[in-house]
């Protein structure tokens, strides 16, 4: 096995692309692995967070005319592209998914989708055969249950995969807090997706804007 170690192995926004698979209203009501809402917002702010690096996304659905139109949190953060859709469940056996990630020249793909064990791990899989370096997006993606996520991680790791959480990549992403243009377009993400910590960073500036009241 080779393991995924140094400076180099880190993922580096000129390099990703990122392919959001599936994330619909027929598999989201069967996500039980994470709460549905947490899934939404996850995944709506790895897809902000590949906007502000200018890290292409893939968009894409399987069958949308019965498993309902990828959701529109998503969309509206690239109005006007392709939501390109499949019969393939699995998403690395159609060709203009594969031909639109070749398009960009990146080597590092990154993929989110639901269900983890099905659309994810299958298109992981093939594409970790095919010489790709493949990170998965764990809590942008979702399974039937606690287990079918569980053991679909395992799979891919077992495979080659790498794992990450959407806020783990944006910061490898920014790398760096001195990139200021990037860092201010990643902070908000944070306010609007990342919970307490975006509540904790609107505090500290609360306080760093607070005067300090005067003596006597």
């Amino acid at each position: 096995m080779t393991f995924r170690n140094g400076l180099s192995s880190l993922l580096r926004p000129e390099d990703s692309v990122l392919v959001l698979i599936d994330h619909q209203p027929y598999q989201l009501a069967n996500v039980n692995s994470h709460e549905p809402q947490m899934v939404v917002n996850n995944t709506v702010a790895l897809a902000k967070a590949a906007k502000a690096f200018n890290v292409p996304t893939i968009l894409t659905t399987v069958i949308a005319e019965r498993g309902g139109l990828l959701f529109p949190q998503i969309t509206d953060v690239f109005p006007g592209q392709e939501v390109i859709d499949r019969t393939f469940i699995n998403t690395w056996q159609d060709p203009k998914v594969v031909d639109a990630v070749k398009a960009t020249g990146r080597k590092q793909l990154v993929i989110a989708g639901l269900w983890t064990e099905v659309c994810v791990a299958m298109p992981t899989i093939q594409a970790l055969g095919e010489g790709w370096d493949v990170t998965v997006i764990t809590d942008a993606s979702g399974g039937v249950s606690t287990e079918a996520h569980e053991v679909a991680i395992k799979r891919m790791i077992a495979a080659g995969a790498n794992m990450l959480t959407w806020l783990a990549i944006a910061a490898e992403w920014q790398r760096d807090w001195a990139r200021l243009d990037q860092a201010a377009r990643l902070t908000d993400v944070i306010i609007q997706h990342a919970g307490g910590s975006g509540i904790a960073y609107l505090w500290e500036q609360q306080l760093l804007n607070t005067p300090v009241p005067k003596a006597g």
